[in-house]
This record gives structure tokens, sequence and C-alpha cells, in this order.
């Protein structure tokens, strides 16, 4: 009873769950949020948000980078540092500028605090050994 309700029968490997965390937040990331940015980036681009003051095409352009090119480096597991930093400092921006901070509330920000956490993980423990980043062993 005790190896059930500990879930003993479950192997436990970090680098599995690594790839699962990658692929799960990266594929949500561009999928529910980055390709609809991309696909409409030319209507979108006058009106974007600009938190940075460089100019709403820039701004989604950044986001569009972020939630597209950076999302699809997390699934395969390639340069997974850099690719959740940028994921993170977009989902930051999303909660703190987009969002004001709120986690509860209309217009709250729980789903970009949400992706912000996956990512600030995968950007402490990199893409583990199931990654192009991790071939050959390495967990860097």
């Amino acid at each position: 009873m005790v190896k059930f309700l500990r879930l003993g029968f479950l192997p436990t490997s970090v680098d599995a769950a690594l790839l699962v965390l990658r692929v799960w937040f990266g594929l949500t990331l561009v999928t529910l949020h980055g390709w609809s940015k991309f696909a409409g980036f030319a209507e979108r681009s006058q009106r974007f948000a600009d938190p940075f003051g460089i100019g709403p095409t820039a701004s989604l352009g950044l986001a569009v980078f972020a939630e597209v090119v950076c999302a699809l480096l997390l699934v395969v597991g390639l340069f997974t540092r850099f690719a959740a930093l940028a994921c993170a400092i977009t989902m930051a921006t999303a909660f703190f500028a987009a969002h004001g901070g709120r986690l509860t509330g209309q217009g709250n920000g729980e789903l970009a605090f949400m992706f912000l956490g996956g990512f600030v993980v995968l950007l402490l423990a990199g893409g583990g050994r199931f990654s192009l980043d991790g071939k050959g062993g390495s967990r860097r």
C-alpha cells in the first residue's frame, strides 16, 4: 500500500520529466499563443502592446520570436536555457505589463504566471539528457 501511495511503481527520471516539461510547455505556447501572433503579424503590428518603448512592431516581433522560435527550440531541446530565458522574459512581461501582476479577477495573468514558472525551471535545469543539448550525456 505504501508503494502505491508513494507511486513507487513509476520509474524516477529527471531527464524524462524535463522532456515532458519542454514538449508540453513549448508546444502549448507555440500552438495556442505564438502561431496566431505570427500568422496575424501584419494586422497586429500597429496595435500590439509596447511595454519597453521600442514600438509595437518590434515588441510583437520579440514576442513572436519567443513564442514561436524559442518555443520550438524548447521542444527539441536545442539552446534550451537561452530559449527558456527568452520565453520567461516574454511571460514575465505579459504577466506584469499586460496583466498588471494580477492572479485573480478579470483579465488576470494566471496563465502567463504558470508559463513563467515552467520556463524558469527549464532555465535552471537545462534540457536534460533527452534533448539535442544533452546529446552525448551532458545535462547542460
